[in-house]
């Protein structure tokens, strides 16, 4: 029983306080995280011994259970300032950050792995890309440390490597399935006001917004940091990355974490709106005169403006009633009126969201990353997991150098039940690595009722060395098949299966295409990858525009430049947009 001044009985106290300190580690480390904390508010002499050297074995024993690698939590807690308290407290709080993120645009896939860094989470996107013998990825953004241990400095990345563009987490629940890039006032009483009176400005303030401020809080690493790894391939890699993070903390602190003065901002959006509406400068050729590029898109644009206009006056007009003009658009000179400074900021909630076959729906106009839910595999849902596979046979090889590479895929298997409670195993599409988009995201490339066995013979007794080949399993189920348009697909039977080596096939019945899978670790794929640039800052967040080519990098044997499809992509997107919200 507690005593009078609110401690915990003296002999409990004595008796836990009485252990060597390797037993009390031994003990906490079958203890959650918050069991420990509680047991630190019981008594004062508990709280101050959990809290000082003593109790850092405790701790440290929390952090094994987080963070495997003994010699990356070494140096994680040196970098901590010796804190076993501090990375705990890091990783239990940065837990909802991991894992799988997307966005519906590109259909091609914008997939988003958040994996641990170095005391930092980093977010990394996968590039649409062939099978080759190096992964391909470009970074998104990062989450540091505080000095407490709380993931709350946030830098977002951009095209060029040494560019970073600091931030804040400002809120983050604990079962977190959205990530919001958003400005904030950092000095408001509270985060939720303020990330609410953001979203309630016009999309095209939205972009300026941000845009505005990433263009003014820029940072750059000195050079030879600008080229360091991001998360610790090797041993060796760690006093490297500790340099990094000490750099990063203190640009972070010298740019005042991204904020600027609410005047400022307002100023540089005007600005930038102004340029934007500007008329292009006449060319002097010597009589000859050309339109440039720039000024083709604009009247291209104008065009469809022009008919939209129309198209959407005829609507008002045959439904004139109040509520079918949207008058909810906050303006942004009382957004900025709202605070004495303004930065970048990500947020990550919990929201209700519908989803089909384990893709959630997103909306269009929202500059947020959404999380997959990725079942774990257990006995009875052996296959759920992230799988990478490829069509045809023999199963596509990382260090095949034959011409052309197959393109890769990357497929999130989870099992769910049909009308009747039987079990089905859906492959959702989340990835595709073609130059033009075939699927759309979130399809499902096959269902199987792992409840039916295949009837049917797998095609091929050896693979592509000659080896026999070994089935384990067969299950009925259906491929997906042209027929029904591109965003609604068909579907034709086939077999499902699994093979001795560790590998899936799905095979259809008629044609006898076969898509081959393996299971993927992909923070392992990602340390051992090659890092390509990034889009520009809040585009390389979320881009936002309906595309079918691969925007995130240009490929061999495009005829058009990147950054030409780029921008008549995000144009004619805007425009869109714009006139059918």
């Amino acid at each position: 029983m507690p005593s009078v001044d609110g401690d915990l009985a003296g002999d409990g106290a004595d008796l836990i306080l009485s252990l060597p300190e390797d037993v009390l580690a031994l003990i906490s480390a079958h203890m959650r995280p918050r069991d420990l904390l509680s047991l630190s508010a019981a008594s004062r002499r508990l709280r101050r011994a959990l809290s000082g050297s003593g109790g850092d074995k405790a701790w440290l024993a929390q952090c094994r259970r987080l963070l495997p690698s003994p010699t990356h939590l070494l140096a994680w807690r040196a970098a901590a300032g010796g804190s076993s308290l501090a990375v705990c407290r890091f990783l239990h709080s940065a837990a909802p950050l991991l894992g799988l993120w997307a966005h519906q645009n590109p259909e091609l896939g914008n997939l988003v792995a958040a994996v641990p860094g170095f005391l930092s989470v980093v977010a990394a996107r996968v590039v649409p890309q062939e099978l080759s013998p190096r992964l391909r990825w470009a970074p998104v953004f990062e989450l540091l440390a505080d000095a407490h241990g709380r993931p709350a400095l946030l830098f977002l990345h951009g095209h060029r490597p040494a560019d970073l563009f600091p931030g804040h987490l400002s809120a983050l629940q604990p079962h977190a399935n959205v990530l919001f890039l958003e400005a904030q006032d950092p000095l408001a009483s509270t985060s939720s006001s303020s990330h609410h009176h953001f979203a309630r400005l016009a999309f095209a303030d939205r972009r300026r917004l941000l845009d505005s401020l990433v263009a003014a809080c820029r940072v750059t690493l000195p050079p030879d940091l600008a080229a360091a790894p991001l998360f610790a391939r090797s041993e060796g890699d760690l006093p490297l990355l500790a340099a990094r993070r000490e750099a990063m903390l203190r640009l972070h602190r010298d740019a005042a974490g991204g904020t600027l003065r609410a005047p400022e901002v307002l100023g540089l959006v005007l600005d930038a709106k102004k340029k934007a509406s500007a008329p292009a400068p006449a060319a002097a050729d010597g009589g000859e005169r050309r339109v440039p590029l720039r000024r083709s898109l604009s009247a291209v644009a104008g065009y469809f403006r022009n008919g939209l206009r129309q198209m959407v006056a005829r609507s008002v007009s045959a439904n004139s009633r109040p509520h079918y003009v949207d008058t909810k658009h906050l303006q942004l000179p009382d957004f900025l009126h709202g605070g004495e400074s303004v930065g970048l900021s990500l947020r990550g909630a919990r929201m209700r969201l519908s989803t089909y076959r384990a893709w959630p729906s997103m909306h269009d106009n929202r500059f947020a990353l959404y999380k997959l839910t990725l079942q774990p595999p257990m006995p009875g849902r052996d296959y759920a997991g992230l799988w990478g596979g490829t069509f045809g046979w023999p199963p596509g090889r990382p260090d095949d150098e034959c011409k052309p590479r197959k393109a890769l895929f990357f497929l999130l298997l989870s099992y769910d039940e049909d009308g009747e409670g039987r079990p089905l195993l859906i492959a959702t599409k989340v990835l595709e690595g073609t130059h033009y988009v075939v699927h759309p995201n979130g399809s499902s490339m096959f269902i199987a009722r792992m409840c039916e066995p295949s009837t049917e013979a797998f095609p091929w007794q050896t693979d592509g060395e000659s080896r026999n080949v070994g089935v384990e399993r067969g299950f009925a189920g259906e491929g997906i098949a042209n027929g029904y348009g591109f965003r609604y697909p068909g579907s034709k039977p086939g077999s499902l299966f699994a093979l001795q080596d560790g590998q899936l096939a799905f095979v259809w019945r008629e044609t006898e295409a076969v898509l081959t899978l393996q299971r993927l670790d992909l923070e392992e794929l990602l340390k051992k990858g090659e890092r390509v640039p990034a889009l520009q800052p809040v585009l390389n967040f979320a881009y936002l525009t309906k595309s079918y080519s691969n925007v995130f990098t240009g490929f061999p044997g495009s005829s058009a430049s990147p950054r030409l499809m780029l921008s008549l992509e995000i144009q004619l997107g805007r425009l869109f947009r714009v006139y059918t919200q």
